[in-house]
């Protein structure tokens, strides 16, 4: 990605978040490798910086994220790629590169964006897996309470019963578009729901 002027921060908006793995890397979606990956996500939620929704996929992890500040949010967010990072050289005893180029990032400024935002994150293993209406057990799916009310959480079930559903791995939005703003685009998520190609971002 060149390296273009960041774009401004407004602290009113959630940002969508994508951070790529660097080729030649084992599956992200492994076991081993989604778990250490669930515990950095946990402990990168600090100083005005909290991550409220992610999925990680084979080999990137989709992200929405807040921050107070404009500072907070790039800091958490450049903290959120190197904590992945030295997550993913810990597991597998190796060192060297993680993450494969600048992650890419986009304002979420309007509930109908908040709310394509959450589909494309929670339910991009639809689109990258060709996966059937579910939980994506490597998300923060599990815990969201958002789904329409006559969702069946097989999925869900599933990843609680082989212990891949996991403690808390986000903590709860601030801002109304994340809140409150999304619900009116739409109501509650859809299992059956996909995701469309969102436009592309602006490097960061």
């Amino acid at each position: 990605m060149p390296h273009d002027t960041r774009s401004k921060v407004d602290p009113r908006y959630p940002l969508q978040v994508t951070i790529r793995a660097t080729p030649g890397l084992p599956s992200l979606r492994s076991p081993r490798v989604f778990g250490a990956l669930r515990r950095a996500i946990g402990r990168a939620s600090v100083d005005g910086f909290r991550v409220i929704h992610f999925s990680i996929q084979q080999d990137h992890g989709h992200f929405i994220v807040e921050g107070d500040e404009a500072r907070p949010a790039r800091g958490g967010m450049h903290g959120l790629a190197i904590r992945l990072a030295l997550a993913v050289n810990r597991v597998l005893g190796r060192k060297g590169k993680v993450v494969g180029d600048r992650y890419h990032v986009r304002a979420l400024t309007t509930p109908r964006q908040m709310r394509a935002s959450m589909v494309y994150v929670l339910l991009n293993f639809r689109k990258h897996l060709r996966a059937p209406p579910g939980i994506d057990p490597r998300s923060s799916g599990p815990h969201f309470s958002g789904w329409h009310r006559h969702a069946r959480l097989d999925s869900a079930d599933v990843a609680f019963a082989t212990g891949a559903r996991g403690p808390v791995a986000t903590v709860a939005p601030t801002t109304w578009m994340a809140k409150v703003g999304w619900q009116r685009a739409g109501g509650p998520l859809k299992l059956e729901e996909r995701p469309a190609t969102p436009p592309r971002p602006r490097p960061t």
